[in-house]
């Protein structure tokens, strides 16, 4: 996948390192002398004799240290957060960001010392993982990369980036299109039908944004997460946003239409399209990951697409049963 690196793509091995039973002033003084062969000197990271990584002292705390002939053990203040060499460079700003980490400390299965990604990597990082995911989202093409910069890309790469997208949306949209046309007998019986529709579209494609990004972002930084927790949590979600947009709806149906089947339709569609646009959104992601796809694709138009024409089907079977009974 475009972009994939790790932490040890990120990693630099021009950190300060001391042993643990070494003096504060014979560290500090090594420190002083070789300062400018370092990559990062927020932190010395504290090991064993035998490599194994035992913790950090802020650099500050090493020089505002008033005994300067006590072991730099004693200024380790617990063990902070590491990453294995291998792990995506997502998770190693997911770590700086979550613990306040200037930069991260890099370990391997046995908990040796191999460096440390510093704090300049970790912008850079954030700042790729950040723009990629906005371009997935609006719909630019996954496999496109680094290359795509809104000032400076050719316009045929730009093009290459958003046209399939787009395309997919056309056919989406004549989908769309033909499920309105297959019920317009009873739109023009019910021409209120037809005001309603761009109200219950729009909403239903914001709760399944919602949920899509979400769902993508915790997938990116906690892989191993409950999937039947998550789902049962968005799934209660959906019911109340549900059932508080499709009863507010319905009520504006019924004071603005004076028409209680038109009410019940158009409250009971925004509820069941809210549900389904949220279970399309969260789900996508999953059956992506599932087939070995970047699981932020199911993002944007695409999980749109298939939002819109499930409720539009919601809507005017709904309508159907309802209208065509009672109305």
């Amino acid at each position: 996948m475009a972009g994939w690196k790790t932490a040890k793509d990120n990693m630099t091995t021009a950190v300060p390192v001391a042993k643990r039973k070494e003096r504060i002033g014979d560290v500090e003084k090594r420190i002083s002398k070789k300062s400018g062969c370092f990559d990062a000197i927020d932190y010395i990271y504290v090991v064993d004799e035998n490599g194994i990584f035992y913790g950090v002292v802020p650099i500050k705390e090493l020089i505002g240290a008033a005994n300067k002939n006590s072991k730099i053990e004693r200024l380790v203040k617990g063990r902070p957060t590491t990453v294995h060499p291998l792990v995506h460079q997502e998770k190693v700003v997911y770590a700086a960001l979550s613990h306040g980490l200037s930069s991260v400390p890099v370990v391997d299965k046995e908990g040796r010392f191999l460096g440390a990604v510093p704090y300049k990597k970790i912008l850079e990082t954030f700042n790729y993982e950040v723009h990629e995911d906005v371009l997935k989202f609006g719909g630019v093409f996954h496999k496109v990369g680094r290359e795509f910069t809104t000032i400076t890309s050719p316009a045929m790469h730009m093009i290459k980036a958003r046209l399939p997208w787009l395309l997919l949306g056309v056919a989406g949209g004549t989908v769309a299109a033909s499920i309105v046309g297959g019920f317009e007998g009873m739109v023009m019986d019910y021409i209120a039908l037809a005001a309603f529709i761009p109200l219950l579209v729009y909403m239903s494609d914001a709760a399944g944004t919602q949920s899509e990004t979400i769902m993508v972002r915790t997938m990116a930084v906690d892989p191993k997460f409950k999937t039947a927790q998550y789902l049962a949590r968005e799934l209660k979600i959906a019911i109340i946003l549900g059932g508080v947009c499709g009863a507010l709806v319905g009520a504006v149906a019924a004071v603005g239409w004076g028409n209680l089947p038109l009410s019940m339709t158009v409250g009971i569609s925004m509820f069941a399209s809210i549900l389904a646009s949220v279970c399309i959104a969260t789900l996508l992601p999953l059956v992506f990951r599932k087939l070995n796809f970047d699981p932020a694709v199911a993002a944007g138009p695409f999980a749109t697409i298939l939002s819109d024409i499930a409720t539009l089907l919601i809507y005017f079977t709904t309508a159907t049963f309802l209208l065509g009974r009672f109305g």
